[in-house]
């Protein structure tokens, strides 16, 4: 659960609910990797800028695709 700032509560030790699960890992991607996006179509990495954002040739397009990377995925 996220509070009205957007920054994750802490889960107190006398609290009778569980905790929430760890959050998993960002996908990393690499310069030549093939991937997919629900919105763009197939695609190939151009560019990877640390673990902020990748750029994708889809063909017609180029796009900067920032973390979370919820839409895209590696094939």
């Amino acid at each position: 659960m996220k509070s009205a700032s957007g920054a994750p509560r802490r889960h107190l030790s006398t609290s009778p609910f569980k905790p929430p699960p760890p959050a998993s890992p960002a996908e990393r991607f690499s310069v030549n990797d093939q991937v997919t996006h629900d919105r763009y179509g197939l695609g190939v990495v151009i560019a990877v800028e640390d673990e902020i954002a990748v750029f994708v040739d889809f063909g017609s397009r180029q796009e900067r695709i920032t973390t979370p990377f919820n839409k895209l995925y590696k094939l």
